[in-house]
């Protein structure tokens, strides 16, 4: 199995070490991993910036990546808040970094972290759910430093409402996003936190990943986005085999950013 959406304590919000992460997903039979730590310029519109000092970061994880090579495969990755705003910080940061994986995200539309509420204030649910697909159309229309876009229905996830809105009501948005995704030689992650903040389904939905596979989409990740060690690996196993079931044949690995295509029968 891969876990290829994982925050160690160089993230903020994640109380997880990296030895603690290495050493679970070592213990539940995890093949290859990949850290991925925020870095999100601007995130509250106030110029504020989640980030991390790189060259650190990158020390501390070659050095477990030697200590652990006989055990299990460690990637080096970040996941990239992006706004339309950011969009040329975000592109001279990552330049010419020593980075396995990317993951792009959508963490604040309008200015507005996702987490505080604020962007749900007087507007009505649609109307939340297509800013937020509109924001993350700008950025996959105007930014290419990343290898997948990350948990992409993660609106979802916000806003205090009593149900979720149904793909019908952004499909036509949807299919714009993930045709521009597979034209770009770009994939989607399954991130199974939607399971864990009891959404009742992946990141994103099954229906907009069974859209992706039926529109061409072949490259995809799977990540317990996880930010503790009891999260560590959460769901993997059963997300495999939905992907198996809807028709999906590889699971995507990368190295040095290029994609390698890992048969999902070998996870089984």
């Amino acid at each position: 199995m891969f876990d290829y959406h994982m925050h160690s304590t160089f993230s903020p919000d994640s109380s997880l070490s990296m030895k603690d992460a290495i050493e679970q997903s070592i213990s539940i039979g995890t093949k290859e991993i990949c850290f991925t730590d925020h870095l999100d310029f601007d995130f509250d519109g106030k110029g504020h910036d989640i980030a991390f000092n790189y060259d650190y970061y990158l020390s501390v994880l070659n050095s477990y990546i030697e200590q652990y090579k006989d055990r299990i495969t460690i990637k080096k990755g970040i996941e990239v808040g992006l706004q339309p705003h950011i969009i040329k910080e975000c592109k001279d940061y990552v330049a010419n970094k020593d980075l396995d994986f990317i993951i792009g995200s959508i963490h604040s539309v309008n200015k507005e972290d996702l987490y505080s509420g604020n962007l749900f204030d007087n507007i009505t649910q649609k109307e939340a759910y297509l800013k937020y697909f509109e924001e993350l159309l700008y950025v996959i229309d105007n930014y290419d430093n990343y290898s997948v876009f990350g948990h992409l229905d993660m609106i979802k996830r916000y806003g205090g409402y009593d149900i979720i809105l149904p793909l019908e009501d952004y499909k036509e948005v949807t299919i714009t996003i993930l045709k521009k995704l597979i034209e770009k030689g770009k994939g989607i992650e399954l991130n199974t936190s939607g399971i864990r903040y009891k959404l009742g389904d992946y990141h994103p939905s099954i229906d907009i990943l069974k859209l992706y596979l039926e529109m061409g989409g072949e490259i995809i990740t799977i990540g317990s986005d996880a930010h503790s060690k009891k999260h560590v690996g959460f769901e993997l196993k059963n997300a495999a085999k939905h992907l198996k079931d809807m028709g999906f044949k590889y699971i995507t690995t990368f190295d040095k950013m290029i994609p390698k295509f890992n048969s999902i029968d070998s996870l089984f």
